[in-house]
């Protein structure tokens, strides 16, 4: 068996309905499903609030095909959501043409044979698959085959409040290590002790996405490939320090981290380049951003694909690639990006001039372009890989922040709850 994971992959998260993935239908005896004519089904969580954006792109193709309709449907608020409804049709009910699929989502519904590999449709349509950023489209690529396309991709990013910054006395540049953050959230704590010198979102909310980063950082992993390394000397290091940043009231985790940053109520930010969109628009403060920690890498990526499901007819996969290709060509995907803060995926969006033009007057913008290249590395199989693996992590990391639970403990059984699901779920299939 083949996985590659490479270097690009997106927001993230937890997913919750991992646990039943696989259990999934596939495409095993049910009759293959013929669809209305010309009308494709789209599902999507709609990614960093991008209903109106989606609509717009899903107007553009069906005024460059006539003839074609595509029905955007409200897959659930999130990525989690959107897997348990597509798991719950492979049970027996309508199939959708395209999904959104996470980076903990879609290498279940691969396994078990639920989505269409796709490259020999890329031939048959005419896509250029090499004009994906090739750690993009390498994420999805399993036994051979891919089985997703780039959408909505993204990285960690820091932000951070440049006013605040300044106060405290710092250089207008990101920590350079977890060492050198616990440092600069001293003199952020003596400038302002009512502030949170930084905040992140809790184990509900992709804390793993983001932990992860900082587990390499020391050493450690969660996973180095299907051997679990939760318990480490490295790995139980990089947990003691986040626990001792809680503690010390220098990092705050919490539901809405996005809204206190933007609201003046934390210095500093640790979350998806898919929020930058939103903190350009709604944030009230003045903020830069920077890459996650080293050393180097100190960063995973994240975030959506689009995959086709495996039991439609190939007429149907056929239309379905034909869309993603068109709403993820070079004009489209640097529009997206743009509008959200998503990594543009095609390597010509970047010679778009309206890109060309946004990043020269967004420099914000180009930090995560920059830090695919050289701070991130593959997410570890514990948590994209193996069922639950993102909901499981992020119940250990609140319990060891917010419940002040023993370190030790709880990642001695996340390493044993993990090494139980890839056991009964994923080595039988390998």
């Amino acid at each position: 068996m083949q996985i590659n994971r490479r270097n690009f992959l997106t927001l993230a998260g937890g997913v919750a309905a991992a646990a039943t993935l696989t259990s999934c239908a596939g495409t095993g005896s049910a009759p293959v499903q013929q669809g209305e004519e010309g009308v494709i089904k789209f599902w999507s969580n709609h990614p960093g609030k991008s209903k109106e954006l989606e609509q717009k792109l899903i107007d553009a193709f069906v005024a460059a095909n006539p003839g074609t309709k595509v029905e955007l449907v409200d897959g659930g608020a999130n990525y989690e959501e959107l897997a348990q409804k597509f798991n719950a049709a492979l049970t027996g009910g309508d199939l959708p043409d395209v999904i959104v699929a996470s980076d903990v989502t879609w290498f279940n519904f691969a396994l078990n044979k639920a989505l269409a590999p796709l490259d020999e449709l890329w031939t048959q349509v005419g896509v250029d698959s090499n004009d994906y950023v090739d750690t993009l489209r390498d994420d999805y690529l399993y036994n051979g085959k891919h089985y997703a396309m780039p959408y909505s991709r993204s990285t960690c990013l820091v932000y951070y409040n440049k006013d605040m910054w300044q106060k405290a006395g710092l250089p207008d540049q990101g920590p350079s290590t977890w060492q050198e953050f616990d440092q600069f959230a001293t003199k952020l704590q003596q400038a302002d002790p009512n502030v949170a010198p930084l905040s992140v979102a809790n184990g509900t909310n992709y804390l793993d996405w983001y932990f992860q980063g900082m587990i390499w950082t020391f050493g450690g992993k969660y996973s180095d490939k299907w051997d679990m390394k939760f318990t480490t000397p490295e790995s139980l290091e990089a947990g003691n320090f986040l626990a001792s940043m809680v503690k010390a009231n220098k990092i705050k985790v919490t539901k809405d981290p996005v809204n206190e940053f933007g609201t003046g109520l934390s210095a500093a930010l640790l979350e998806s380049t898919g929020s930058l969109g939103g903190l350009k628009k709604q944030a009230q403060v003045n903020f830069g951003t920077a890459f996650l920690p080293g050393p180097k890498p100190g960063c995973p990526t994240g975030g959506a694909g689009l995959a086709v499901p495996a039991n439609i007819s190939d007429d149907r996969k056929k239309l379905a690639v034909k869309f993603i290709d068109f709403i993820t060509n070079a004009q489209n995907t640097a529009m997206f990006s743009q509008a959200t803060g998503y990594m543009p995926v095609r390597k010509s969006a970047l010679e778009d001039p309206s890109e060309k033009q946004y990043l020269e007057s967004e420099p914000r913008a180009m930090t995560a372009i920059k830090q695919l290249a050289e701070n991130t590395a593959p997410q570890d199989y514990a948590r994209v890989f193996v069922p639950g693996g993102g909901r499981r992590i992020g119940e250990g990391l609140d319990k060891i922040t917010t419940g002040g639970q023993d370190v030790a403990t709880v990642f001695k059984q996340l390493a044993d709850d993990s090494q139980k699901a890839f056991e009964r779920d994923i080595k039988p299939q390998l």
